[in-house]
């Protein structure tokens, strides 16, 4: 006998703080980071490419598309253990939003196949 498991509005806000988070720090990477890098060089006529920024831009760009991988699982309740790697992903970030994703995805564990 199987039991009927209620569906709740939590993983579905933790998927969309989710992918908010990673968004607005990816926009943010891309204009601050990955823009000057590209574009500087382009500008003056060479093409040195400054490696010094990839040391940072590397891991936040893996951590941010984790961050957004784990929110659309969470939207899909499907594998529990990628939505909240999501969000403790998305937790890592600036903003604080992923907390709250992390909660919300512990909370509505049961949801999840």
């Amino acid at each position: 006998m199987e039991t009927v498991v209620r569906r709740t509005w939590m993983p579905i806000i933790a998927g969309i703080l989710d992918i908010v988070t990673g968004s607005l720090v990816l926009s943010v990477l891309f204009i601050f980071a990955i823009g000057p890098m590209i574009i500087g060089p382009v500008m003056e006529g060479t093409f040195h490419f400054d490696s010094s920024l990839l040391f940072m831009v590397i891991p936040a760009l893996t951590i941010e598309a984790i961050a957004i991988s784990g929110g659309i699982c969470a939207i899909k309740r499907r594998k529990w253990g990628w939505a909240l790697t999501g969000s403790i992903a998305a937790a890592i970030g600036p903003l604080f939003l992923g907390i709250a994703a992390i909660v919300l995805i512990i909370l509505s564990k049961n949801e999840f196949k």
